[in-house]
């Protein structure tokens, strides 16, 4: 019996010094990956197909676009309103097309169901930028956000906004141009015809955003914030776009537009955050990747700003500059906190491939971290997140023994059309809202915003910092959790 209890002590050590003991199995993460996919049928505007799993959701938004003689239905709802925001959407599907691109080989089962998520959202952003010319189109939160109802009861206006020559809005074209671009290489094998019209789109959106330029927080500042304001600008979506199609296209203008405007763009800004509204982190990994695997001169300023947004991360090393909670989380701010988290986690996971390819490493002042290294940074933040945490918490709805309960999610926290088909308007709703039951449709696979600098998590529908999920909180750690369920 002693010598047992030594073996089990002697492993236990083992574990805690080697990176091969987890919390998670590969199949807990192939769990959750196929969780953080069907996540997203959840936020399904449109007609719903004979295939959607998420049975308790119904049609809904069937005339979006009519108030102005256009077709936008379709789409994504950002998070927990029904309210399909055109920065967020194209984000999300930038970085769950990216997610595919880097590590889809090691989702083979799940390739088609992530595939399916990027389209329904890539068909309303080719309506949205194409069904007028020299336009795209937005939509309204205002009215939306008085009431509190399920989508498919909605009676509020469906109002329309666009950004226009004379009403730019260079920061949501060009990140739709990104997602376009990033989607056509997607789809280059599985649907040709299709991947060459996003690419397509792709090039057309991003001309429409470099030649009339301008923030869409100036054109659409009432409607766009304080939602989803451009507190970053737009030369950093224009740097970003331009990089996708780049990437996509291999076409030598937007190399040559990458190098004449880089350094005017951010090139040589240190930012240390991911998200829908900053993407010169995103796209400073993005660029590494041809000077780590092709030694393209020209992006060699890209690897070493990567470089230093990696270094800013890991505890030891003379940049570090990161904050992290008591429990080991990634902490950037209180409202919903964990987007920047799985954005960084992905973005660890993406250039320790890229750095892989040719045995790099990088260089903290007298540190060296290894692609190793940053992969151990990424799998303690997605463990966490999925409930290896002081709460013993998976903050991903449906995954794990304990999960939150209270959503800050109008449709998974009202009655289903399923089972109360009579409808509830705007204002009934509320009582939903506060009540203290637990939501009586589960969002399977929605990550929420997260625990405070603490570790403390209200599970609360009223805390929307902390209760609500949103589409690119989910969209990064599709590709995180692809990497570690086949590693």
């Amino acid at each position: 019996m002693a010598s047992a209890t030594k073996y089990q002590i002697l492993s236990l050590t083992l574990c805690f010094l080697t990176l091969s003991c987890s919390a998670f199995t590969s199949k807990d993460y192939a769990d959750a990956l196929a969780k953080s996919i069907l996540f997203y049928e959840g936020q399904r505007s449109g007609k719903l197909p004979s295939s959607q799993h998420l049975t308790w959701r119904g049609d809904s938004g069937l005339s979006d676009g009519s108030s102005n003689h256009v077709d936008l239905v379709g789409g994504y709802y950002d998070a927990g309103d029904n309210v399909k925001f055109g920065l967020p959407m194209a984000f999300t599907t930038t970085l769950l097309s990216w997610s595919v691109i880097e590590f889809g080989s090691s989702m083979p089962s799940q390739i088609g169901n992530a595939r399916a998520a990027i389209r329904w959202s890539t068909d309303y952003l080719l309506k949205a930028a194409t069904a007028t010319p020299d336009t795209l189109y937005v939509a309204d939160p205002n009215m939306d956000h008085k009431c509190w109802e399920r989508p498919e009861d909605m009676d509020t206006p469906r109002n329309v906004y666009k950004v226009s020559k004379q009403n730019p809005g260079s920061d949501v074209a060009a990140e739709t141009a990104a997602a376009l671009a990033a989607a056509s290489i997607v789809f280059k094998e599985s649907d040709p015809s299709y991947s060459a019209k996003l690419l397509q789109t792709a090039m057309k959106v991003f001309d429409f955003a470099d030649s009339y330029r301008g923030s869409y927080s100036d054109s659409l500042g009432s409607v766009v914030c304080p939602f989803y304001c451009s507190y970053s600008g737009y030369h950093d979506e224009l740097l970003w776009g331009a990089s996708w199609i780049h990437r996509a296209s291999n076409n030598a203008s937007y190399l040559a537009y990458i190098q004449s405007n880089g350094q005017t763009m951010g090139a040589n800004d240190d930012d240390y955050s991911f998200s829908w509204d900053d993407k010169r982190a995103g796209t400073k990994v993005l660029l590494s990747k041809d000077f780590l695997e092709k030694n393209t001169e020209e992006f060699q300023l890209y690897k070493r700003h990567s470089d230093n947004y990696i270094c800013s991360l890991i505890p030891g090393t003379s940049s570090f500059q990161a904050q992290y909670t008591p429990g080991g989380l990634l902490y950037k701010g209180s409202s919903s906190n964990l987007q920047y988290v799985t954005s960084t986690a992905f973005l660890l996971l993406t250039y320790a491939k890229y750095l892989s390819t040719n045995g790099g490493s990088v260089s903290c002042g007298t540190s060296t971290v290894t692609a190793e290294g940053l992969i151990s940074e990424a799998k303690k933040q997605v463990d966490y997140i999925l409930g290896d945490n002081p709460a013993k918490m998976s903050y991903m709805v449906g995954f794990g023994g304990k999960y939150p309960q209270h959503v800050h999610h109008r449709g998974s926290s009202l009655p289903s059309v399923r089972t109360h088909p009579d409808h509830i308007p705007c204002s009934n709703g509320f009582q939903y809202l506060y009540s203290s039951s637990p939501n009586p449709n589960v969002l399977v696979g929605a990550i929420l915003g997260g625990p405070d600098n603490r570790d403390n998590f209200a599970d609360d529908r009223n805390n929307y910092q902390q209760s609500e999920p949103a589409t690119y909180i989910n969209a990064p750690f599709v590709g995180a959790l692809a990497f570690f369920s086949a590693n």
